[in-house]
């Protein structure tokens, strides 16, 4: 078990002494934090010893029900299990009126050893691996999401949002100034939220749709702590956005005339010294090669922890800027693996595939392992792609939840790299979940069929 420094808690509250609460949470596997509320004179007392959860709370699906499959509700008798605050993760909550402080919780079983079903936890096991071989991913996470009106949301609809002075942007629009300059009371809010959390908000854009932004989080030499960046960000962001009288969301495609949102993976490798193993002109690096190797060779059988929900899917069309079958090209955004451009020592691979409502731990332990099994295996990804892949590409990626699914059930990548155990349960609840959502019968089956079939 990972125990942190209890003088962290200290110092935080003599710094803070206007707090009146701590939100204490876990990230289960479809991606939602879950936990308490504490006190601040609990605070030491959690990092000293933890603090007790239930372990179904990592058996829930996206709604919040128990999956029996996973064996974590009933046959272990809902049972505690010890968190443990996770270093460095302490920080404000700026978007509450009531003076609030967070701080991310990761689970243990009663003998110390980490919970299977923990998603922060499958990170830790590939990241392991990849410095047992003397490599050390460097990683950043770009997530974008959209801006939408609340009043339309509470209606069941999305719709654009109105701006500074009452402006409803509905055109595409790319990367307008405008845009941004509308929203800049919210933006304002998320940056200054960010600085106060220490997370590392970088460039702001005005995505490919009305209300589609990004900003780009700076890249960790942790990659433990990148992926904690974006679970902090996406709850500043929709906390500000509450604030603000909206609702920022990360669904993968919330609207069908307009584009997905994505998480784009950006890493590379360095050594014992730091220095990037991925450096270098083109597509001459041999171990770049082999991780984007890795990368396309298992994309089929990971779509599942790329795209975990049923709307994940219809991310994926051609001309979309999500991709529709293995392929990799130097900086080309019409292919699912892109090495950036920039000066060769700065050179990384940017993996597009993950939808912006995969979970980041899960997305992220995949992507390294991906790129593990190419280097471990020796695997050669082909020629890069040169002018527009979707021209160029065979569609071969599950288009459906149900293919993804089973392709991920039938592999061997996905338990040996993340953990049988975690892999076995989080499709446990996935499968589910799936099962659960095509059992209900939604209101465009009664539009076509019901008078008519």
């Amino acid at each position: 078990m990972i125990r942190p420094d209890p003088s962290e808690a200290e110092a935080f509250l003599a710094a803070h002494p206007d707090v009146l609460q701590f939100e204490a949470f876990i990230t289960d596997p479809s991606g939602v934090q879950r936990g308490k509320i504490l006190r601040p004179e609990e605070l030491i007392g959690a990092f000293r010893h933890g603090r007790p959860l239930p372990c179904s709370i990592l058996s829930l699906d996206i709604t919040g029900a128990d999956v029996e499959e996973t064996g974590l509700v009933w046959d272990e008798g809902d049972s505690d299990r010890d968190c443990m605050p996770v270093a460095g993760t302490l920080t404000a909550a700026p978007w509450l009126p009531v003076p609030t402080a967070q701080m991310i919780l990761t689970s243990f079983e009663k003998d110390g050893s980490p919970s299977i079903a923990d998603p922060r936890h499958a990170v830790a096991r590939v990241v392991d691996a990849l410095a047992a071989r003397g490599l050390y991913p460097v990683v950043a996470i770009e997530l974008e999401f959209y801006l939408v009106d609340r009043e339309a949301m509470l209606e069941g609809r999305p719709r654009p949002p109105k701006g500074k002075g009452g402006f409803r942007q509905e055109q595409l629009q790319a990367y307008l100034l405008q845009d941004l300059e509308d929203f800049s009371p919210f933006l304002d809010d998320v940056y200054a939220g960010a600085k106060a959390m220490g997370l590392p908000a970088r460039t702001l854009i005005s995505e490919y749709a009305p209300g589609q932004l990004e900003i780009v989080l700076g890249h960790r030499t942790d990659a433990l702590r990148a992926a904690d960046d974006a679970i902090l960000y996406k709850r500043l962001v929709k906390g500000v956005a509450e604030k603000h009288g909206y609702v920022a969301t990360f669904m993968a495609k919330p609207y069908a005339d307009y584009s997905g949102s994505g998480m784009h993976v950006h890493a590379s490798l360095a050594d014992d010294d730091g220095a990037n193993l991925f450096a270098g002109e083109g597509d001459a690096n041999a171990l770049l090669k082999q991780a984007i190797g890795g990368l396309n060779a298992t994309m089929a059988e990971s779509m599942a922890m790329f795209a975990p929900n049923a709307n994940s899917y219809r991310r994926f069309r051609p001309n979309s800027y999500a991709p529709v079958g293995p392929a990799w090209a130097i900086d080309n955004r019409s292919v699912p693996v892109r090495v950036t451009a920039g000066p060769p020592a700065s050179r990384h691979l940017e993996q597009r595939v993950c939808g912006a409502d995969a979970n980041p731990y899960v997305a992220l332990a995949t992507v390294l392992a991906g790129m593990l099994e190419g280097i471990e295996r020796g695997i050669d990804p082909g020629p890069p792609i040169t002018g527009n892949g979707y021209e160029q590409i065979a569609p071969s990626l599950p288009t459906t939840w149900h293919a993804a699914l089973a392709a991920a059930r039938a592999s061997r990548f996905l338990p040996e790299r993340l953990g049988a155990d975690f892999v076995a349960h989080y499709l446990a609840i996935k499968e589910a979940e799936c099962a659960r959502f095509f059992a209900e019968i939604p209101d465009l089956d009664y539009a076509l069929y019901l008078r008519l079939a």
